[in-house]
């Protein structure tokens, strides 16, 4: 039985945290496995659901912390990475393969612009007005 139970009339519920019980607060989510089946009870606490990415992302880190306090071969940073790739995968995403970095390509010398003839070039700007043909403003 998921719940390492032998009873199926025992639901096995967590103890809140003793900082809630001091200092109060609100339950937004509670999960909870009966039968093999996921049940789940919210509260839409936050005006945009996109809010719950960072309540997940949030606890898939504590999570991690958990599996690596309770396993010294586990990492902290590789257990949520592997939670954040089975849920993008449930979500139906496709795995990201890593790519390997491009070759910086190497630069090529910038090409001589042929010279133009002395009678062709004309300059870019006109010459400056001699101070004595410029007009007042």
């Amino acid at each position: 039985m998921a719940n390492g139970d032998d009873d199926p009339q025992v639901y096995r519920a967590l103890a809140l945290p003793d900082k809630a019980l001091e200092a109060g607060g609100v339950e937004i989510l509670r999960l909870g496995i009966i039968k093999d089946e996921l049940y789940v009870s919210a509260l839409p606490a936050f005006t945009a659901p996109s809010q719950w990415g960072e309540v997940l992302a949030e606890v898939a880190g504590r999570l991690g912390a958990i599996y690596a306090a309770q396993n010294t071969a586990l990492d902290q940073k590789d257990v949520t990475v592997q939670i954040a790739e089975a849920f993008v995968s449930e979500l139906g995403a496709q795995p990201v393969k890593a790519r390997a970095r491009p070759k910086a390509k190497a630069r090529a010398k910038p090409r001589a612009k042929p010279k133009a003839s002395a009678a062709r070039s004309r300059p870019k700007k006109p010459a400056a007005r001699p101070a004595a043909r410029r007009k007042k403003r």
